[in-house]
């Protein structure tokens, strides 16, 4: 049954419902959703942010780091009175005071395949804003057991890509990148650098992909890896199949499994 919104929630959502892609039975979808965020950096913070504003119901935080002085050149939920603090309790604060509809819940943990496979079916859609490979495949496992999309993103100095994983309709992130790179051959954000913007511009569209989902509009990234060239400002969309023999989700239990979305 829908609910009933409130006079202020009218005024807050107010240019959600006069999209007739979105209109009062979307938000109330909107509402009533629980997305888990893996990582509140540089990806975390704009998606995390946006995803509040635009009224989902519930949202999940993983995070083990402590807000540090070098994260506030893109970390957008942080200031500097933060710095020292647990960033998942710092954006809880944020969240919370953007939108009181949300609910949040903190995890100041580092995910792992055990706390993954805890926490990922509990939610409709999960967010990889992560920067290490090893915890990338353990969220990927987990979201192909589970049956939940996924929507991960990469950056590194200027570039970055954005893709969608919906289990049973397409590659996964391993299918994408079966093995990781060698040690040493991938600097770290900390190691090449990373323009701040660029993470903004990446969470924001990893945040569109979260709305399209869970409102069953557009089309997701399924199948597709975009591109991301911040100083060409240009964006290449690049076509990737699943891999039948993907130790993730080629096994018979994937198969043919998952939401239909749109």
């Amino acid at each position: 049954m829908a609910m009933e919104f409130r006079e202020d929630q009218v005024r807050r959502y107010a240019r959600h419902i006069l999209l007739p892609q979105v209109g009062g039975a979307g938000q109330d979808r909107l509402l009533r959703s629980r997305v888990l965020i893996v990582g509140t950096g540089g990806l975390g913070s704009p998606v995390a942010l946006y995803l509040a504003a635009a009224g989902v119901g519930h949202l999940a935080l993983v995070d083990d780091d402590a807000v540090d002085m070098s994260n506030l050149q893109r970390q957008v939920l942080f200031d500097t009175p933060s710095v020292g603090a647990a960033k998942t309790a710092v954006a809880a604060g944020r969240l919370k005071a953007l939108n009181p509809d949300v609910t949040v819940d903190a995890h100041t943990v580092r995910l792992d395949a055990g706390t993954a496979r805890q926490l990922v079916p509990g939610n409709d859609v999960v967010v990889d804003c992560t920067d290490n490979f090893e915890t990338r495949y353990a969220l990927n496992a987990a979201c192909v057991n589970a049956n939940r999309p996924m929507v991960t993103a990469a950056l590194m100095r200027f570039d970055g890509q954005v893709t969608t994983v919906v289990p049973g309709q397409g590659p996964c992130y391993r299918c994408l990148f079966p093995e990781p790179p060698d040690p040493g051959t991938v600097p770290s954000c900390a190691e090449a650098g990373v323009f701040g913007a660029l993470a903004g511009l990446l969470g924001s569209m990893q945040a569109m992909e979260v709305l399209k989902l869970l409102l069953g509009i557009g089309d997701p990234l399924m199948g597709r890896l975009m591109l991301v060239d911040a100083l060409g400002m240009s964006l290449q969309s690049v076509a990737v199949a699943r891999d039948p023999d993907c130790i993730d989700c080629g096994r018979p239990r994937a198969q043919g499994v998952g939401k239909t979305y749109a």
